[in-house]
């Protein structure tokens, strides 16, 4: 018998350029000089978690392939 395919949908979540966006936040997080807010105004960003929303909404604004924003 052959495998079974699942129905659910195959590929990619997150684009190639969405990943390298994170990459970049999380590196000028580790130099110190992410920062949150508006136009980098805010607080220097020492969360992991913070430091990758910010690069997924950086990569949105891009116009990268990142699935829409759950409501909060």
């Amino acid at each position: 018998m052959a495998p079974r395919k699942s129905s659910k949908k195959s590929g990619r979540k997150y684009g190639k350029a969405a990943g390298k966006t994170v990459a970049s936040a999380m590196r000028r997080k580790k130099s110190g000089t992410l920062r949150s807010g508006k136009g980098g105004k805010g607080g220097k960003v020492k969360s992991r978690k913070q430091a990758i929303a910010i690069g997924l909404s950086e990569a949105r604004k891009k116009g990268a392939k990142v699935p829409e924003k759950k409501a909060s």
